[in-house]
């Protein structure tokens, strides 16, 4: 369900660091986690979003977080954004 809910987006920000500029220029409405992916890299991006009221999502796979993305590579974190 995650993962078709990133793949119907409109826009999408890939990235832990596009993400939490995304985050702090208020226009992410959700964001997507993959629970393989490296806790001390992702701590940053899911705190930020608590702070804000946004829903963190958590999703099994960097790789299938990836290809929902429509990247080639797997992707620890994404955001979808309202604009």
């Amino acid at each position: 369900m995650s993962y078709e809910k990133v793949k119907q987006a409109k826009k999408t920000i890939v990235g832990i660091k596009q993400t939490v500029k995304a985050l702090q220029t208020g226009h992410v409405t959700e964001v997507f986690v993959a629970l393989d992916a490296d806790v001390r890299m992702t701590k940053c991006a899911v705190l930020l979003a608590q702070n804000k009221g946004i829903p963190v999502v958590l999703v099994d796979s960097k790789r299938e977080l990836g290809r929902a993305c429509k990247i080639q590579v797997g992707a620890a974190v994404c955001a979808i954004t309202e604009w």
